[in-house]
């Protein structure tokens, strides 16, 4: 690149992405890590010609049609891009990528983390544990539910939902699946395949949703559907806070319908979360921590700089999604 391109860098990244940024282009970085308003955005944005960006960043049609007609490509540090208006981008000629493939193994490792945690009432325990509250052990303590052998129900059998099915086949799962559309044989390994949302989730003793967030998935798993889980059944999700009707699954939790629940995201997050998660103990929650380690939050900085070298070099990046 014979003159270096500005970036307008929406979050602080980890530090060999920035290294790499700052050796192959001019950067406008969040040193403080704040999270800018749209108004912000927009504002930062003058005088760049891409923006490097996270989920965190609200990227709607208004503030879309707002950027600066210097804007030519915004490269998104997540699979995810529902935070992006792809048409309103599209309607700018602004290029859109994201990073696919990579934080696969971390978020599977959490979807189980998740299931584990919910149920052998890992919040429960800990909280006795930490607020000095444990005293004694009988056979009858905190007896929690068994998930080996037991039946797991994927919602979307991407990259994420397959390999999530590999590492639950270690606990001797039987897997099953629905998914827009069948895998290839090849790729189920001994899955079972359910052409209906309703027809896996009655077959699931543990349901894991996997789906990405879209106008489809917007409150997919809601109560007409919980209705259909065996009783005491485990939901897990970690995927988008979307998905999941909040009453309906906190109402299903109240009841005994659901027996526990592992949650890695929320509608609302991070500060206006459903209460009734902070305060029942059979969920277990994390604070979105699906691809949180240091190899998959490097992989996913150097894959949205491959999109962007790619894009500067005059070359379709590999991860266009817009």
């Amino acid at each position: 690149m014979s003159q270096q391109p500005k970036i307008f860098v929406t979050r602080k990244l980890p530090l060999a992405v920035e290294r790499r940024l700052a050796k192959n282009y001019q950067c406008d970085f969040n040193t403080t890590d704040r999270l800018y308003t749209q108004d912000e955005l927009v504002d930062r944005s003058v005088d760049n010609e891409a923006i490097l960006c996270c989920h965190t960043e609200q990227l709607d049609a208004d503030t879309m049609a707002r950027l600066p007609e210097e804007i030519k490509i915004i490269a998104n540090f997540s699979v995810g891009v529902d935070h992006c208006n792809l048409e309103a981008a599209a309607n700018k000629g602004i290029v859109v990528t994201n990073t696919p493939d990579v934080l696969s193994d971390s978020t599977a490792e959490i979807a189980i983390l998740c299931m584990l945690g919910a149920a052998r009432r890992a919040t429960e325990g800990s909280n006795l544990v930490r607020n000095d509250q444990w005293h004694d052990w009988s056979p009858t303590f905190m007896l929690g539910k068994q998930i080996t052998g037991k039946r797991f129900g994927i919602i979307g059998m991407g990259r994420v939902g397959q390999v999530t099915a590999k590492r639950a086949r270690g606990f001797d799962m039987e897997i099953h699946y629905h998914n827009r559309n069948r895998l290839d044989p090849s790729l189920e390994h001994g899955a079972i395949y359910h052409d209906s949302l309703e027809s896996l989730i009655a077959s699931s003793d543990v349901l894991s949703i996997h789906c990405p967030n879209n106008p489809d998935s917007v409150g997919l798993l809601n109560a007409e559907r919980i209705s259909h889980l065996p009783d005491g059944a485990i939901v897990v999700n970690t995927a988008r806070g979307t998905v999941v009707d909040d009453e309906a699954l906190i109402a299903a939790l109240k009841n005994g319908k659901v027996g526990a629940a592992g949650l890695d995201v929320f509608n609302n997050e991070p500060s206006e979360i459903h209460p009734a998660y902070r305060e029942l103990d059979n969920v277990f929650v994390l604070p979105h921590l699906g691809s949180a380690t240091e190899q998959t939050r490097d992989a996913m900085g150097f894959r949205a700089l491959d999109n962007l070298d790619a894009f500067f070099r005059g070359e379709a990046p590999g991860d266009r999604v817009a």
